[in-house]
């Protein structure tokens, strides 16, 4: 993997981040795809959408199909068709998740599958073993993400333990090969939860490590939007400007903009999606709730001249009735657009980063979305 910083205004970055399965010009979004698919959108739309990686998740597709269908399958990008770049973030966030079936130690987490109450156990090694099988482009280390809100001394040793953890899923990577011919890259997780001065040493141990990249992790899970800026802020600082830097879970599109400004380069989410199949969508004047009787008589596009397919071919009173009556193509096209307008925004950022107006044309797009149609 390589990474070029192309730009950069003030603390917000352009940059190139080239893979064996294809070239990512940051910022970037990427879709959500957890279990091998990006729920309602065919791999075929996402291209032509212009996704240029998409997520999948370890814990997940450690369950189902396992890694063994992955290896016999080629791994994920044979497996589903996908020939563009994949991340897999480390399925750590889902086991932590589960509070009640698991059980974390110094060697790693026991947990009861969400699915059957089947037991298992992860170490570090473990996941990097099954990102393997996977095949992703980029594998995310094992890390204990601390809930909001925690106390200081928790968040201290849970983040120790994230240190111990990344640097033995680094042994592991050096130890291994990849399975299907391309390269892999592992990126470490810094945690903290909002104390400054576990973040500012979680981010120094680990850069002492030199990952191929840093996401900023244990955000987004409670805390106050401006808390969450406020911690991307200051751990940004201490990251290495020749890295890529990815913010995990987050978010709103005025959540990718702050961020943006605040020197992130990418992101994933659920929220174009699964808000997309809940009935709103995102447009650059605002939400709609495609439920609302407001729009069953209104045939005009959902966003103006904006281009998506959804908005180029149907009303928000076709929409509209597609919801009302429980229509499966609703939550595809809903999804479908709600990806392109996230992937449209990342795209302007970077336009806008290249050409030294990102803090102009962000405040303009902060107003235009605070409206309401």
């Amino acid at each position: 993997m390589k990474f070029t910083l192309v730009h950069t205004d003030a603390s917000a970055r352009a940059g190139v981040l080239e893979t064996d399965h294809g070239v990512i010009e940051t910022p970037i979004f990427m879709p959500v795809g957890t279990q091998g698919t990006v729920k309602a959108v065919e791999q075929r739309e996402l291209v032509e959408l212009g996704a240029q990686i998409i997520l999948g998740n370890t814990y997940h597709l450690y369950l189902r199909p396992g890694i063994e269908v992955m290896k016999a399958m080629g791994g994920l990008h044979s497996f589903m068709n996908w020939k563009r770049p994949i991340l897999t973030d480390s399925g750590g966030y889902q086991v932590f998740s589960l509070t009640e079936l698991r059980k974390i130690t110094k060697d790693g987490v026991t947990f009861k599958s969400h699915l059957d109450g089947s037991l298992h156990f992860f170490t570090p090694q473990k996941v990097v073993e099954i990102q393997r099988a996977i095949g992703s482009d980029i594998m995310m280390v094992l890390d204990e993400c601390p809930p909001y809100p925690c106390d200081e001394e928790y968040a201290r040793e849970s983040n120790k333990l994230t240190v111990k953890w990344a640097a033995l899923c680094q042994q592991e990577l050096n130890n291994t090969q990849p399975y299907y011919g391309h390269q892999q890259s592992l990126f470490a997780i810094v945690q903290g939860s909002v104390f400054k001065n576990i973040r500012s040493d979680s981010a120094k141990a680990l850069t002492d490590l030199n990952f191929e990249g840093y996401a900023i992790g244990g955000l987004a899970v409670g805390e106050p939007a401006e808390t969450m800026y406020e911690m991307t802020e200051f751990t940004t600082q201490f990251l290495p400007k020749e890295k890529p830097r990815y913010l995990m879970g987050v978010g709103t599109p005025e959540n990718l903009l702050e961020s943006i400004e605040r020197g992130v380069d990418m992101f994933d989410c659920v929220m174009p999606t699964r808000n997309g199949r809940n009935g709103m969508v995102f447009t650059r004047y605002g939400r709609l709730n495609m439920r609302n009787a407001k729009w069953k008589m209104d045939d005009a596009p959902l966003d103006g001249n904006f281009e998506s397919y959804t908005n180029k071919n149907f009303s928000r009173g076709y929409l509209r009735h597609l919801f009302q009556v429980d229509e499966i193509l609703a939550l595809q096209l809903a999804s479908i657009h709600n990806l392109a307008f996230y992937l449209w925004l990342m795209r302007e950022a970077r336009k806008n980063i290249l050409g030294g107006t990102f803090f102009v044309w962000k405040k303009e797009m902060l107003e235009m979305m605070a409206s309401q149609m």
